[in-house]
């Protein structure tokens, strides 16, 4: 059996049919995007109105007249017919009806649906992001998430923290992948709706120094017992941050400096410290607990608490409340409540650590 003017079943008639054949066979049915809907909307809209105009024309209507009576018909808004209507005219306005108010309807409901979605959508987002941070405490607020801020967040959710998410550009905060907040990261407004109240640490990352340290002043003011991490591009602004009230300032231009001859001079010690401390290839792991008042450890030498038999860590450096490191500690070192050790070992061996350091002795 032979198709349409000789063409064999199955074959394509037309190059377009083929191409639109190969688009439908190959699954490709993307969602047409809002923009284009709306257009598509419009275009029937205009075509209707072009229709009705030229019918009206041939039936013998003046050009504004033809315009008028076919949109007070597509619209159903009811007015008289400028000319009086034959049987032809009669038949053509039925059609132009079916057609036309269908056609407005539809354009409507596609404006009017694809603005609720998107406004729905977007509000719908926001009050689940303000719940999902309402539950959070401990984390850990990133203000301005540019490369500083990004590394810095996905070091923290590498080692399981959590992390809130404050910029001022929608588009840094939508593609973040984390609880987030768009705004002034200099309003106190912004940083509650942060969960400033409960975090555990604030990095202020911003670009401009004068903007972390604005940041840094807020943070202290709503939250004197918060640790605050500041960024700074230039020393000059280096004291300024810590007078500010920032816990720690990082100069990332010096530090990356730092550790570039660092890897020259000594490489095999940066490799280790990079492996321990960000790589996580090996098993061991550098850390740092704190002493809590009550526990085995507090009140005791670090020949008492026994560290190394009892739970396998090594200790490396010991930081008394509020004072200096002391680095290698003698045995005979005090262990007092608040203190910090640095210490290195497995995760279980850290654990185990973490649990002498805050379990009551």
């Amino acid at each position: 059996m032979r198709g349409p003017r000789g063409v064999a079943p199955g074959a394509v008639p037309c190059p377009g049919c083929r191409e639109w054949l190969a688009r439908a066979s190959s699954g490709d049915n993307r969602q047409v995007s809002p923009v284009r809907r709306i257009w598509l909307a419009l275009l029937l809209v205009a075509a209707i109105i072009a229709a009705g105009t030229a019918g009206y024309a041939a039936l013998g209507f003046g050009g504004l007249d033809a315009l008028y009576q076919t949109v007070t018909t597509i619209t159903t808004v009811g007015f008289r017919e400028v000319h009086p209507l034959g049987t032809a005219g009669k038949v053509f306005t039925i059609v132009l009806i079916l057609a036309g108010v269908g056609t407005v309807l539809y354009a409507f409901s596609v404006v009017l649906g694809i603005l609720v979605e998107g406004h729905l959508r977007s509000h719908l987002g926001r009050r689940r992001m303000e719940r999902t941070i309402a539950r959070m405490s401990g984390h850990t607020i990133v203000c301005g998430w540019g490369r500083v801020g990004q590394a810095a967040g996905r070091f923290i959710t590498g080692l399981g923290g959590r992390v809130v998410v404050v910029d001022r550009d929608p588009g840094r905060v939508d593609g973040a992948g984390l609880p987030a907040v768009a705004g002034d990261v200099t309003d106190d407004d912004v940083l509650r709706r942060a969960g400033l109240l409960r975090a555990g640490a604030l990095v202020a990352a911003i670009g401009t120094d004068a903007e972390n340290v604005y940041v840094t002043l807020s943070a202290r003011a709503l939250r004197p017992d918060l640790v605050i991490v500041a960024r700074a591009r230039t020393a000059d602004s280096e004291a300024k941050l810590l007078r500010a009230g920032a816990t720690r300032v990082v100069n990332p231009q010096r530090i990356g400096g730092q550790r570039i001859a660092a890897a020259a001079l000594q490489p095999n010690v940066v490799e280790f410290l990079d492996v321990v401390v960000h790589d996580g290839s090996l098993e061991f792991r550098l850390e740092e607990v704190t002493v809590s008042a009550g526990s085995r450890l507090a009140g005791r030498t670090l020949h008492d608490a026994d560290i190394g038999e009892t739970t396998g860590a090594l200790v490396l450096a010991l930081r008394a409340s509020g004072g200096e490191f002391l680095a290698n500690p003698p045995r005979h070192s005090p262990v007092e409540a608040g203190a910090v050790l640095i210490a290195v070992g497995t995760r279980r061996q850290l654990d185990a650590l973490r649990a002498a350091a805050r379990e009551p002795g």
